[in-house]
């Protein structure tokens, strides 16, 4: 099971990231755009991730990810079960959300392209 300290590993030095805490919750952004929230317990965080692959995901793992709130849907945001995912698939998938909020240039630069 990863936790919040993976997740800080993993959003440390991404350029324009930064952590904020809002309502008891902690999100992580890029200017105003948030990427990542954690819920409140800590166990699940929500993250950007594109609206037309949502159902494939949630049909395909649903163990790992849960459908965004009914608020969140015309997001694109993912809700994920934690204690089901790894270090590799965490770092994957806060990558693909950052990528998905920076400038194309910024995200390039930092993949070496």
């Amino acid at each position: 099971m990863v936790d919040l300290a993976d997740i800080r590993a993993v959003t440390e030095g991404l350029p324009r990231s930064y952590e904020v805490v809002v309502r008891d919750r902690i999100k992580f952004r890029v200017g105003q755009i948030v990427y990542l929230a954690m819920s409140r317990d800590e166990k699940q965080m929500g993250i950007g991730f594109p609206k037309e692959e949502r159902a494939a995901a949630l049909a395909a793992y649903p163990e790992k990810f849960l459908p965004p709130s009914k608020a969140d849907e015309r997001y694109r945001w993912i809700e994920v079960n934690l204690a089901a995912i790894d270090e590799t698939e965490l770092r994957e998938l806060i990558l693909d959300a950052w990528a998905m909020c920076v400038p194309k240039k910024v995200a390039a630069e930092y993949f070496g392209q």
